[in-house]
């Protein structure tokens, strides 16, 4: 199947998929004679199994990391777990800073009058050299 039909079926841009292909991420697929490329099944259950492993935050080289588990009859489910509750580990990690984010434009947006003045806390602590003790985050 041609590349336009994969990405029709998968949902992905055909520049998508190339580029997937160009990075090893997939399996490379057969060339036709005309040097157009022919996809399969195989490669369709990879492709939504990149989808999907993004949408759930899965960096490029984890989804390859859980292709090639994927494709190992000798995978321990442990492994894949493992790299499942490290990604979760990752995401609290980024929820406590986006939280923290949250805080400092809120403790920001509530000091800034909102007026016709040119007096603006919130520029005032972006630009300041010293750093406000509503800007910290916790490291």
């Amino acid at each position: 199947m041609k590349i336009n039909e994969v990405s029709r079926l998968t949902g992905l841009t055909a520049k998508t998929i190339r580029f997937y292909e160009q990075k090893g991420v997939i399996s490379e697929p057969e060339r036709s004679e005309n040097g157009y490329r022919a996809y399969n099944e195989c490669h369709i259950n990879e492709l939504q199994m990149i989808k999907r492993s993004r949408l759930v935050g899965f960096s490029l080289d984890e989804c390859q990391t859980l292709l090639d588990m994927s494709r190992n009859p000798n995978r321990r489910s442990a492994d894949v777990k493992q790299k499942a509750l490290e990604k979760i580990a990752e995401i609290d990690d980024k929820i406590k800073e986006l939280q923290a984010m949250k805080t400092s434009l809120k403790s920001l947006a509530s000091a800034c009058p909102g007026d016709e003045s040119a007096c603006c806390p919130i520029i005032e602590a972006l630009s300041s050299n010293s750093e406000n003790a509503s800007m910290r985050t916790e490291d």
